[in-house]
């Protein structure tokens, strides 16, 4: 007894900033870090969901309201052909990339399903040219579609039509690219070029 549940639904993200650890307590989907390495300890989201916070109890010596984010309880979503997602690559190999999807549609997913964009399935034209480490590196945010369950419950990605591909990449110095063609993305800091297969703005 005693708890008071302030509601801010407020969805946010993993890695996102949620307060000093000095003025909340870290709860259940979230987690404490050194803030930019800055010295400064800080609690973040783990996870994709709703923010809220918790006052403590009323015979509570510490009196930081606890921090916790909770997986939307809406069924989690699950990934089917047909449905577009947005992962994120954790892996490029020669021949296919592998992907985290984070949500299905605007829904985010509560388990984790894995996604693999062969060669084949990164473009509509030139498929045989395609270079995957030209398409995709570790890190990008993409937007897929699901075209089947494929092999060791992961999921067939394909990013050929025009509005699918990278939606958000950082470049080599760490700053958020900026799509300049279908092929190409630059970093606004160095001007420095990378290869994507990028998803068309808008489409």
């Amino acid at each position: 007894m005693g708890e008071e549940v302030h509601n801010e639904e407020e969805t946010v993200t993993p890695g996102e900033l949620l307060g000093k650890a000095n003025e909340v307590k870290a709860g259940e989907g979230t987690y404490v870090a050194d803030y930019r390495n800055s010295g400064l300890l800080c609690v973040f989201a783990s996870l994709i969901g709703l923010r809220r916070t918790v006052s403590p109890p009323i015979d509570s010596s510490d009196p930081r309201p606890t921090v916790e984010v909770t997986g939307h309880k809406s069924r989690g979503s699950v990934p089917e052909p047909g449905s577009v997602v947005i992962a994120r690559v954790t892996k490029v190999m020669s021949k296919m990339a592998q992907a985290d999807i984070l949500c299905v549609g605007p829904k985010s997913v509560r388990e984790k399903f894995t996604g693999v964009i062969r060669q084949q399935d990164v473009r509509a034209t030139e498929i045989d040219k395609v270079d995957m480490h030209l398409s995709f590196r570790a890190g990008d945010i993409i937007r897929a579609l699901v075209l089947s369950l494929g092999d060791a419950r992961a999921y067939y990605l394909s990013t050929a039509k025009n509005e699918l591909g990278v939606v958000s990449a950082d470049s080599t110095a760490g700053a958020a690219m900026v799509p300049i063609s279908w092929t190409e993305m630059q970093c606004p800091q160095t001007g420095q070029i990378e290869q994507r297969k990028v998803a068309k703005v808008g489409g």
